[in-house]
């Protein structure tokens, strides 16, 4: 009876090669110098960042307890920013459901429109609400209306671009059938489109009138309207405690709302 004894393999496994491996430490390396030549080019004043838990534990001192008073102003400033938010989202959907028709390939009547209506998507997605802000507010004047806007325009590139994603993905077999009878394009947008992307609208629609709600609590900062205004009054004047009754009035209207998106989600979804 002979035994056969198993002699060890020359290759040993590798999950790289030299070369990948040489590549991965390059940009380990390149990610390492870009940030520390980030940090040394800032101009950060260190000894502030050192000092920042004191300052925080001071702030909160200041803050407590929270005032009582005026809570009527700000309930009413509170709902005031719902109200912004949700027609700001109902704006912005008015809005976005055009362009993201004319963003989708599949939908788009012409090849212009449908860098037109990309352009509409990214330069309205690509400019932060503060900034629609402050420009409808030199425009529009302090107040509501710049706040609505501000927060729709913000919204048209993200709705629409979610939505021209529903679209594209939609199944072409049930609107070539629908084409088959004879009907318009009308009908087809209506009885072939419209039923494969409407759970995506809910969805999108939920989700942002959730942000718009975060969104919305800011823009008083910049004279937007909403309970912006009132925080932005109590810094101005240094009273921390009714910042502190402002800050845990806008988290409970945070919370509330997830909550309130959630609710919808289960039943819409």
């Amino acid at each position: 009876m002979t035994s056969t004894t198993s002699t060890p393999s020359p290759y040993r496994w590798q999950r790289f090669t030299t070369a990948q491996r040489l590549v991965r430490f390059v940009a380990y390396l390149g990610t390492v110098a870009v940030l520390v030549w980030a940090v040394r080019d800032l101009d950060i004043y260190w000894p502030w960042v050192w000092d920042a838990p004191v300052q925080i534990r001071d702030l909160f001192v200041r803050m407590s307890p929270p005032k009582l008073t005026g809570l009527v102003p700000i309930g009413q400033a509170l709902i005031e920013t719902v109200h912004i938010a949700t027609l700001a989202t109902v704006l912005s959907l008015l809005l976005a459901l055009p362009t993201a028709y004319l963003a989708a390939q599949n939908t788009t009547p012409h090849p212009a429109l449908l860098w037109l209506a990309r352009l509409i998507v990214v330069s309205t997605r690509s400019v932060n609400t503060i900034i629609w802000a402050l420009l409808f507010v030199a425009i529009f004047g302090p107040g509501v209306v710049a706040g609505i806007l501000a927060i729709a325009f913000r919204s048209i590139g993200f709705v629409g671009k979610l939505m021209a994603e529903a679209i594209e993905e939609i199944d072409k077999r049930q609107v070539e059938a629908i084409e088959a009878t004879g009907a318009g394009r009308g009908k087809v947008v209506l009885y072939g489109i419209v039923p494969q992307v409407l759970p995506a609208f809910f969805a999108v629609a939920i989700l942002r009138w959730d942000i718009n709600i975060r969104e919305s609590t800011v823009l008083g900062l910049v004279g937007a309207g909403g309970i912006g205004l009132i925080l932005q009054g109590a810094i101005d004047l240094f009273d921390w405690q009714t910042v502190a009754t402002v800050l845990i009035a806008i988290l409970g209207v945070v919370v509330l709302g997830e909550f309130v998106s959630a609710a919808l989600r289960r039943r819409v979804l």
